[in-house]
């Protein structure tokens, strides 16, 4: 499957965006996606995931309350609304799928990667 991510840009603080990730080449309902992150000089992060029908959503601790995730498998598409943005949420952005995964934290159970969008948020 191909991912391509999209709708990052520059936000003030208390700001908010929508990530879009456009999957094509495979049975999109099949994967349990995810988004994660990494700021400069820093490692990749985690921060949210969806079940392949998305009937369940986890976060990483510092998102929590302020993202949300969801899917809409007859468009191939996932999302990431970002709500209330930091300065320390700057970084890009990658979504990831997980073929017959159900959902998972960790970056190495993904097996394929969008190219990232920017995010910024400035104070």
């Amino acid at each position: 499957v191909q991912l391509q991510a999209s709708g990052g840009g520059l936000v003030q603080a208390g700001g908010s965006l929508r990530l879009s990730c456009a999957a094509s080449g495979g049975t999109f309902s099949s994967y349990a996606m995810a988004w994660f992150r990494q700021a400069p000089g820093k490692e990749r992060e985690f921060v949210a995931g969806i079940s392949w029908s998305g009937g369940s959503t986890f976060y990483g601790g510092s998102v929590k309350g302020r993202f949300t995730i969801s899917r809409d498998n007859a468009k191939n598409m996932v999302y990431l609304q970002m709500n209330s943005l930091k300065p320390e949420d700057t970084a890009v952005y990658y979504c990831a799928a997980d073929q017959y995964g159900r959902g998972d934290s960790r970056s190495f159970k993904y097996d394929y990667w969008g190219q990232g969008t920017q995010v910024t948020v400035s104070s």
